[in-house]
């Protein structure tokens, strides 16, 4: 039996598939954690079909194992899991910062929204707005190379990105221009202007000419990393006075809502959360890239390299912690007055879920984009619909923070019950990861069974719980790779 999720992710996702369109959609779809749809397509398509699909793949490995694919995702079809007709799904429909959003899913200010055609095609492809790349008065030269990628398992695959991008190159005018008829050719789209001054009049300019030229709203990018001048994105971002002063300068002068966007290399973004509040923002994006190192010499610009911005799957968590702070605050959380917009490591619908169960009524993505696309809008739209059918949700906002209330402190945290791991003998390939693990970096609670005499083509190799040595940390759990390792039920400790 594989793993789908695993298998799937191998799929190189190319364009124009050799392999067919719907069997390339259903894969994309187990990619991104959209069972659903994947399921939809398996069942369309005839063992004739799949046997094509799968002879005509053109992995750089081996064929993508697209028969197995279709019998594992419709097995679990079997098992009991719904099939939801797309006639059922809800909308997606959600206000935020009081702009209603056809759905909350837009484009992050950065390389994925550069110009007029990129926009549009994202539009076409689904997407409910735009934070359109941060426009300035400034003359900007990038370097090259700009990128650099930390891989997951293989090329094309990242787990973090390394970026020293700063703003749009074009002449602010034009960006202007471009918003404009972005604006005008797709009025129910949310096209929101990122902008950065260098001093307050710049900020008012900029932000006049955004609500000129008919944006919804106004990012405040105070948060970029790696600006070539000093005094500018994140340099302000760490200091809640010139948070607090440009906010409420640009909130005295334009109309339309008024985003800060907050940095994440601070101890703690609250400081920064309440000036917001304070100034009168009604929303605030959180967070922009993390200062960075990458050692990579093929990413050197003239053989030097620099502290840039990371960003991708492996930040997710950084910024879930951010969300929570701001969330999570009393004043903010009481008073209603500003929504939040979740950045960082967004790939798939269950992303952007955990986003919104922390308190988020809008999401956005850039690294995916940058990775796989526009196109896995399909997913993120799809999934988090079905979710919603599942759970019998009508209305994405009832979910918008539903998660806050089970954070606690962690002196609050119950201390005097454990769980202890349970061993699924079936799944159990004896493989003794688990014990390795506990016995140099747990606590030794896991005894190793072998005999090359029993009758097994690997000996008898089974790993078993010592009880009374047993802390249930569940490092064994984690480090197990075909999740043979559960839990049992929750107890007092002895």
């Amino acid at each position: 039996m594989i793993h789908i999720q695993e298998e799937a992710g191998r799929c190189l996702l190319c364009v124009a598939a050799p392999c067919g369109e719907k069997a390339a959609r259903a894969i994309r779809a187990l990619r991104f954690d959209n069972l659903w749809t994947a399921r939809e397509l398996f069942d369309e398509l005839n063992d004739e079909e799949t046997s094509a699909a799968e002879q005509a793949c053109i992995h750089c490995d081996r064929p993508i194992r697209i028969k197995e694919l279709k019998v594992e995702s419709l097995k679990l079809k079997e098992a009991g899991e719904s099939k939801v007709e797309s006639r059922e799904l809800p909308p997606l429909e959600i206000s935020f910062c009081g702009i209603p959003c056809e759905n909350p899913f837009f484009l992050a200010s950065s390389a994925v929204c550069t110009n007029y055609d990129m926009v549009a095609r994202a539009f076409e492809a689904g997407w409910g707005g735009v934070f359109y790349k941060t426009i300035s008065k400034q003359d900007i030269r990038e370097v090259s190379p700009r990128f650099d990628a930390v891989y997951k398992a293989q090329q094309g695959d990242f787990f973090g990105f390394r970026n020293m991008e700063q703003l749009s190159e074009n002449p602010y005018q034009e960006d202007f221009d471009i918003l404009h008829r972005l604006k005008q050719n797709y009025p129910t789209k949310i096209v929101v202007a990122s902008i950065m001054g260098q001093t307050e009049e710049e900020w008012i300019e900029l932000a006049k000419m955004a609500e000129q030229a008919g944006c919804d709203a106004v990012e405040l990018n105070f948060s970029c990393p790696q600006m070539r001048l000093a005094g500018l994105g994140s340099d302000i971002g760490q200091n809640p006075e010139l948070v607090l002063f440009y906010t409420a300068y640009v909130r005295r002068n334009v109309s339309i809502p008024v985003i800060p966007k907050m940095t994440p290399n601070v101890a703690q973004m609250g400081p920064m959360a309440m000036s917001s509040f304070y100034a009168g923002a009604q929303g605030i994006s959180a967070i922009n890239t993390i200062k960075s190192v990458t050692m990579s010499d093929t990413s050197a610009v003239s053989d030097k390299k620099t502290v840039s911005g990371y960003s991708g799957r492996a930040v997710k968590p950084i910024a879930l912690r951010f969300i929570l702070e701001i969330a999570a605050n009393p004043l903010i959380a009481k008073e209603h007055k500003m929504d939040i917009s979740g950045i960082g490591g967004i790939e798939t619908w269950r992303d952007a879920l955990e986003f919104i169960q922390l308190g988020c009524s809008n999401v956005q993505v850039c690294t995916a984009v940058m990775e796989y696309g526009y196109r896995i809008i399909d997913d993120l739209t799809a999934g988090l619909q079905h979710y919603m059918t599942e759970r019998g949700i009508a209305h994405l906002q009832d979910i918008v923070g539903e998660e806050i209330k089970n954070f606690v402190r962690p002196s609050d945290l119950d201390r005097e019950t454990m769980v202890f791991p349970k061993i699924d003998r079936e799944k159990c390939i004896g493989c003794g990861r688990c014990y390795t693990s506990c016995m140099d970096g747990g606590h030794q609670a896991i005894f190793f069974e072998t005999d090359p005499a029993a009758d097994s083509a690997h000996g008898l190799r089974q790993p078993r719980i010592i009880g009374p040595k047993c802390v249930g940390c569940h490092l064994c759990r984690l480090v197990c790779p075909t999740g043979a390792i559960g839990l049992a039920k929750r107890m007092n400790k002895r």
